[in-house]
């Protein structure tokens, strides 16, 4: 079966990208997940638009990832408030989307919520943690969150 994906997927390719799969992945897991779209003329003209969201949001270059990386490690506080018990343990957990929230109310860059590097998978428990921001391959921004008790 032959599509064309429309997000990033593990060890098969990006956004734009024309691929062969077995009928059954691409039928039951890839289409109801709207993750690839079947390989047609109009799909085609389709991938173009898809390749310049993609490359939209993507860091441009090596300059713009350094200036990003200033600008995370510039920001003064970064502090998120969460819910927790009596012993100081969250009810839930701080995700990759909380913490790219916090970073843009704090004033920051708008940053992919896949590129943010939590100490574990996620963070269970308040004080300072810090967390890594992969904006390029050669670019790492590392700052210190803070999570509060509401």
């Amino acid at each position: 079966m032959k599509l064309i994906l429309t997000a990033d997927v593990d060890n098969l390719g990006a956004p734009g990208d024309t691929v062969e799969v077995k009928d059954g992945y691409g039928r039951n897991y890839l289409l109801p997940r709207g993750l690839a779209i079947t390989a047609s003329r109009g799909a085609q003209k389709q991938v173009e638009g898809i390749r310049r969201a993609q490359d939209a949001r993507r860091v441009r270059d090596l300059g713009h990832a350094n200036e990003l990386k200033q600008a995370l490690e510039g920001l003064e506080s970064v502090t998120l408030t969460v819910k927790t018990a009596g012993t100081g343990k969250l009810f839930g957990s701080v995700t990759q989307a909380d913490v790219a929230a916090a970073i843009k109310a704090a004033g920051g860059p708008v940053v992919d919520k896949r590129s943010i590097d939590l100490p574990k998978a996620h963070i269970k428990s308040t004080g300072k943690h810090d967390i890594a921001v992969h904006l390029h391959p050669d670019v790492v921004a590392k700052f210190d969150l803070t999570v509060t008790a509401s």
